[in-house]
């Protein structure tokens, strides 16, 4: 079954050493699927860089798309086609929708999703 999921986007990030979405985190182990239900986003931080947020931002997931998609940039919205149901898998297509424009790019696809969790003192 395919789910189309139009997806605002949410404020454009900045990858500066103070703002970076993943200081204080450690990465784990890419997964192949993340649940959407369990997640916010996404978050377009640049045109290699998608975040989505689990459990009240103690856990960020970060994917990208594989090879260049480049109409991936902050402030536009993609257009995902999730082929697992309440899941969003590494190889799923997305499409970009530009700001004033109403016909998206042309595919794209997910990288693995790596967890960043915040570090425990």
């Amino acid at each position: 079954m395919i789910r189309a999921l139009a997806l605002l986007p949410l404020a454009a990030l900045t990858l500066g050493a103070k703002d970076d979405p993943l200081a204080g985190r450690v990465a784990g182990k890419p997964q192949q699927c993340i649940d959407l239900g369990m997640s916010d986003g996404p978050t377009i931080v640049d045109s290699h860089t998608i975040l989505y947020r689990a459990g009240a931002g103690r856990r960020v997931w970060k994917t990208g798309p594989v090879g260049d998609c480049p109409w991936l940039r902050p402030l536009t919205t993609l257009i995902v086609h999730a082929y697992s149901g309440s899941q969003l898998c590494a190889n799923d297509r997305f499409q970009v929708l530009e700001p004033g424009v109403s016909i998206p790019s042309a595919n794209c696809r997910f990288t693995p999703f790596t967890p960043y969790d915040r570090i425990t003192k």
